[in-house]
């Protein structure tokens, strides 16, 4: 009787552990097949499934199989309880997960294609990416609070005070939203930021004498990469509560000025020509303004010539402005060297 009863528990034992491995074959089959030339060269939403999906995956398909072929009487009665308990915890974890690895890999393929967006329709297309970010994030939020919530429904305790926590829902959410109340004023704020059009990844703004591009844009802050490769960190109602310059808030197109203080010997028809000479044969000029003005005497009494021209984008008219004032400079140098800064003394 005992040696039947053994080979039983044997076989379940080796039945369950077949299941379990041919669930994880299973998905292995449907990653290699997604990850073929046949299908993953064809489908887009194919590599971004296979990169954020293939652990989720593994792990819901061995716990769902091992749950639904488990036979009762594999382990002692008085653990079969919390074993069950937390198997079902981790089945609504692990399909959480999935669910929300997936939902990413749909939107990374959108993603992925503004990015590429260059010209006229980079401004919207990058509207667009703020906004998808922002909206995924609320919505993988708010499938977190719901599997939280259904997780401790899995607590008989939870459920006898359900009535009881319903019952003063309105109270508790009162003293939630007084305690929380700068996590939700940020999130807001993002919101707010996202579909108003005020700030979008990629944006070059300055922010507290800060130059950067809008590198990272969540629901609570705002990453910006400095021009040094430094990260200036900012809570999101930052932005809603103070002004900010955006640089590229209905086009990326720049103009660029380089200043120039110089002798009044300096010969301003032939310096603009040189301008010209200078940037038409620039790549990072876009064809498009030029101009070069005297805009000031200084007290020092040099001449203040101001060169302006511009460029498709904030990076481009940086280094456009440098290329132009070392040219300039150097020009002076070599054809005007008696136009040179310099400080005129009258004796008595």
């Amino acid at each position: 009787m005992w040696w039947s009863q053994s080979v039983t528990e044997a076989w379940n034992w080796i039945s369950l552990a077949i299941a379990v491995l041919a669930a994880l074959i299973a998905v292995e089959l449907v990653r290699r097949i997604l990850r073929s030339r046949l299908v993953g060269e064809r489908w887009a939403l194919a590599g971004p499934l296979v990169r954020r999906c293939t652990w989720p995956g593994f792990v819901t398909a061995a716990l769902a199989t091992a749950a639904a072929v488990y036979d009762r009487g594999l382990i002692p009665p008085e653990a079969e309880g919390w074993v069950g308990h937390l198997t079902t915890i981790a089945l609504i974890f692990c399909a959480t997960w999935l669910v929300i690895q997936t939902a990413y890999a749909v939107t990374d393929v959108v993603l992925e294609r503004l990015v590429r967006v260059e010209g006229d329709a980079n401004r919207r297309a990058r509207r667009i990416r703020t906004q998808i970010e922002l909206v995924r994030r609320v919505c993988a939020a708010v499938v977190i609070v719901l599997a939280l919530g259904a997780m401790l429904f899995t607590f008989p305790q939870v459920r006898a005070l359900g009535a009881g926590l319903l019952a003063s829902a309105g109270i508790a959410g009162v003293l939630v939203g007084i305690a929380a109340q700068s996590t939700l004023g940020n999130l807001l704020a993002g919101l707010q930021l996202a579909f108003s059009d005020a700030i979008r990844l990629d944006d070059v703004v300055v922010v507290q004498g800060e130059w950067g591009r809008v590198e990272e844009l969540t629901l609570t802050y705002v990453s910006l990469r400095l021009w040094d490769e430094r990260r200036l960190i900012l809570p999101v109602s930052h932005f809603a509560n103070n002004p900010f310059e955006n640089w590229t808030r209905h086009e990326s197109r720049i103009l660029g000025t380089v200043f120039l203080r110089v002798d009044w010997t300096v010969p301003i028809p032939e310096l603009r020509a040189e301008l010209h000479r200078a940037i038409k044969d620039n790549p990072l000029w876009d064809q498009k303004d030029w101009t070069l003005q005297v805009t000031d005497i200084t007290p020092g009494g040099l001449v203040e010539v101001r060169a302006l021209m511009s460029a498709a984008d904030s990076a481009s008219a940086w280094d456009l402005r440098c290329d132009v004032r070392e040219h300039l400079v150097t020009w002076i140098r070599e054809n005007y060297p008696e136009s040179l800064p310099r400080l005129r003394v009258t004796e008595a």
